[in-house]
Order: structure tokens, then sequence, then C-alpha cells
């Protein structure tokens, strides 16, 4: 065998080895420093986070990159703990989507998604969903738990995150360094008693 023809194919299967990850399925699309996300969980919490703050006359939770907010702060501000209630919670809400309406979060219409929140929002006289007693119904306790985290984590990391945003600080909340202004000529009227 020629050195050269060797030295050739030792190249070939190294590179084939190294791009050959990078075509199986479950590839991360996107790495952080405490885990990794697929490319139908950054698509669920980017719709997920549209459908709390849609897009009208002002911008939507995807064009403020609200949803990379929220992978961002899971990362970076909470535990471990709280990161696997999130993921765990995930795989919840995917099944429970695809219990109501036998496809996807992302494949629902406006109103379907709009109702599979409105099964997360506390109704007046509804107890939370901590206070179950454990027992017979412990595991739907720690289920809607977890399903609570996720919802609750999505939610409140994205209203957080847009009035926050520069946008909503600048154009929504206009904002003065030193609020009130001293006017000296402001009228007085003569018929004040002191």
């Amino acid at each position: 065998m020629d050195r050269r023809t060797a030295i050739r194919n030792l190249a070939l299967v190294l590179s084939s080895a190294a791009i050959l990850p990078a075509c199986t399925k479950d590839n991360p699309t996107a790495h952080f420093k405490h885990f990794d996300i697929t490319g139908d969980q950054e698509t669920l919490v980017a719709d997920l986070a549209e459908t709390i703050i849609p897009k009208t006359t002002t911008p939507g939770a995807k064009d403020l990159n609200l949803d990379k907010f929220v992978w961002l702060m899971l990362d970076d501000c909470t535990k471990k703990e709280d990161q696997d209630a999130f993921f765990k919670g995930m795989d919840k809400f995917n099944d429970l989507t695809k219990k109501m309406y036998n496809k996807s979060f992302a494949d629902c219409s406006k109103t379907e998604k709009a109702a599979i929140l409105g099964t997360f929002e506390k109704k007046p006289g509804d107890k939370p969903a901590g206070s179950r007693a454990a027992g017979k119904k412990g595991d739907k306790a720690e289920k809607k738990d977890d399903l609570q985290a996720f919802y609750g984590t999505v939610k409140g990391l994205t209203v957080f995150g847009y009035t926050q945003s520069q946008y909503f600080m600048t154009k929504e909340i206009v904002y003065e360094l030193v609020p009130g202004r001293y006017n000296a000529h402001f009228p007085v009227k003569n018929n004040m008693k002191a």
C-alpha cells in the first residue's frame, strides 16, 4: 500500500468519525453550562413564550428573543433540582398536549394553545397544586408539581424578561432619570386661605 493512499484513507476515516455524531437525531442544538437542549425543546419554549406574550401591535416573545432569555436564566440562576423539575415538567407537558390534542404544542392552533395554558392558570377558589395530601394521590400531585414548575418558570421568566426588555423600558414605560420638575412660574390662586 502506498503511504499517500494510507494517509488519505486515514484522513477520510477520521473526518467521517468527527462528522458522524452531528448526524444523529438527538444531537443538542444548544449547549449550556449545565444542560443541553434539543430543537424540539427550544421550539416548545419559544411557542409557549409566544402564547404567553403574543405579537399584537407590540412585539411578541419571539421578536424579543424571550425564549433565549428563559434558557439563559434557567442555566445561570436556578439550582440543579429546579432544572431537573423543569425538564421533567417539560416532558409531562408534551405528554399532556399529546393526550389532549394528539399533536405537539407547536402544531396546535392558537385557541388550542390558549386552552392548554388555561389548565395551568389558577381559578378563584382553587387550591394550590402543592396543597394536596400525600397518599394515594402523591404521584399525581408530584406530576402536577413538575408541570406547575415548568409552566410557572416559563411564564415567570417570560414576563420578567418582557418587563426588563429594552423595548418595554423605552417604548412602553418612559423612564425619567429624575421624576418631577421644578416649575418656578406655577400659577397660584390668590383666594387661598392660610
